[in-house]
């Protein structure tokens, strides 16, 4: 054991001494609660022993945090957007000065190796610095000008919105939501994943360090069934934000349709990498070892299918197998670990039951397809490679979300995008050739709502991120994310010298 693991031990387990002595509670209209008093038990995917208590909120504690957010909604709205910049700044240098907790906290109560979650905090303080600096200008919109009339766009926040983030990586997917709904001007209800809910409360702590006013800012915990429906079904909630699986989407979907709430989803993909002959052999090896081992394989844009040219396809193959051999999985506190255990048990039943499929279906499990037994007991899988698969296999079209790719192999650059294309999905996808007439082509050819050309996942806070067909609607990033929660109204103004139409003179 290194000194750096040691010293990550023992500073984690400060951390969480809190945790595990109280009930971690709710953040509502600034104060924190431990609601009704019914809780449930955290765990830890490391070793599966508690985290603590967490409070279960109820459908009370969920129409006080509704109501509390709108509540504070005139104030926060009519806040100069220069006030608001400086409020989510200083929120910015807060996350920073607690990063190291951060990270810690998140790697024990998710799963996520160290090596991740370092970059975590600074990434959610990035997030909140880019939307802070926007601020000021959310509101602004278009002049149109006619001969005889001028128009003229403003937005304005829409209200109180929901943010529902998931398990995989909670701390930065919720400072991706929030920050862009603050700086617009929106109060939020943040239902945080039931799995992973310590990150969630540490945002709360330094919302309040911060100095965001009372109830701007609402945290309830629970489960989907109970704090989850009410708040995608409340009222005063106009708008809702989820990062989840596709069928969560189409239950909310539902929730919100008698107040016509309006939705931005998030959610699954089956996300295919291409690698072309012509390929840079070793950065495209890179890039799909990291795309899917990365984070667990807990990520929505991972690329978990792999579809390899036939020209390159034997010497590929057998350089990732070389490569997924080697991954160090391991405790996620220990630097050296690439791949620490899956989430939740219940999720690890689900990715290990998928080797079983596997072989059903008639794919060769290449590498992994078992249980790390000698790491105790966590929830930890080999990474695992199939291998001699096609895209009507189940691990070819269903989602996964653990550390397991699939290899397919293909002839013709048409029969790339028709095995890329036949899923229910559309999130990601990526390419890798070095013909730039093909590489436009499948631009525009493959479904997806995010493509990236020689490149793993690269993200440009300004660039629209979202999916098509079963993983989601509407964007964010940059104005995208204004676009959805704020309003857009029209002001038309004559010149004074237009026609007025007559009637009954």
């Amino acid at each position: 054991m290194s000194n750096e693991f040691e010293q990550n031990l023992e500073k984690a387990g400060n951390y969480l001494q809190r945790f595990q002595s109280t009930v971690t509670g709710h953040f509502i209209g600034g104060e924190f609660t431990a609601g009704n008093g019914k809780t449930f038990s955290n765990t830890t995917p490391v070793d599966q022993s508690t985290l603590g208590e967490v409070a279960e909120g109820s459908v009370d504690d969920v129409d006080a945090a509704c109501e509390a957010a709108e509540a504070a909604f005139a104030n926060w709205r009519d806040m100069p957007g220069a006030e608001r910049k400086k409020l989510l700044n200083h929120f910015a240098d807060k996350i920073v000065e607690r990063a190291e907790e951060i990270a810690l906290v998140e790697s024990m109560d998710c799963g996520q190796a160290i090596r991740f979650m370092k970059a975590a905090a600074v990434r959610g303080a990035a997030n909140f610095r880019f939307f802070a600096d926007k601020a000021p200008e959310a509101g602004d919109g278009q002049a149109l000008l006619q001969a005889e009339h001028t128009n003229y766009t403003l937005r304005y926040p829409i209200g109180p919105v929901g943010i529902i983030t998931p398990w995989n990586t909670p701390f930065m997917l919720a400072t991706w939501k929030i920050a862009p709904a603050l700086a617009a001007g929106c109060t939020i209800v943040h239902k945080p994943a039931e799995l992973t809910p310590l990150s969630a409360y540490l945002l709360a702590e330094i919302a309040k360090d911060a100095g965001i006013p009372d109830g701007v800012w609402n945290t309830v915990n629970g489960f989907g069934e109970v704090s989850g429906k009410r708040l995608t079904e409340h009222p005063a909630i106009k708008a809702v934000a989820l990062v989840g699986e596709s069928a969560t989407g189409s239950h909310i979907m539902r929730q919100g349709a008698e107040t016509l709430k309006r939705m931005h989803f998030e959610l699954g993909g089956k996300n295919p990498v291409i690698v072309f002959d012509d390929a840079d052999f070793d950065r495209a090896l890179d890039a799909v070892v990291f795309m899917i081992y990365s984070l667990n394989g807990q990520r929505c844009t991972s690329s978990s299918r792999l579809l390899i040219q036939s020209g390159i396809r034997e010497r590929f193959v057998a350089a990732l197998e070389e490569r997924v051999r080697k991954l160090r999985v391991g405790h996620p506190l220990d630097p050296q670990t690439e791949v620490g255990p899956l989430v939740h048990s219940g999720h690890f039943n689900k990715v290990m039951s998928y080797m079983d499929i596997a072989r059903q279906d008639g794919a060769t499990v290449a590498v992994g397809g078992q249980r790390r037994d000698d790491l105790g007991a966590g929830n930890y899988v080999a990474p695992t490679l199939f291998t001699n698969a096609d895209n009507n296999m189940r691990v070819a079209r269903e989602e996964i979300f653990g550390p397991v790719l699939t290899a397919i192999s293909f002839d013709t650059e048409e029969q790339a995008v028709a095995i890329a294309n036949d899923t229910d999905y559309g999130l990601s996808a990526y390419i890798w050739t070095e013909n730039s007439g093909r590489a436009m082509r499948l631009a525009r050819q493959v479904e997806a709502g995010m493509l990236w050309i020689n490149s793993e996942n690269n993200r440009n806070l300004p660039s629209p991120f979202g999916g098509v067909k079963m993983s989601g609607i509407g964007r964010d990033g940059g104005d995208y994310s204004f676009d959805f929660y704020m309003e857009t109204k029209n002001v038309c103004v004559a010149h004074g010298t237009h026609k007025v139409p007559v009637l009954g003179r």
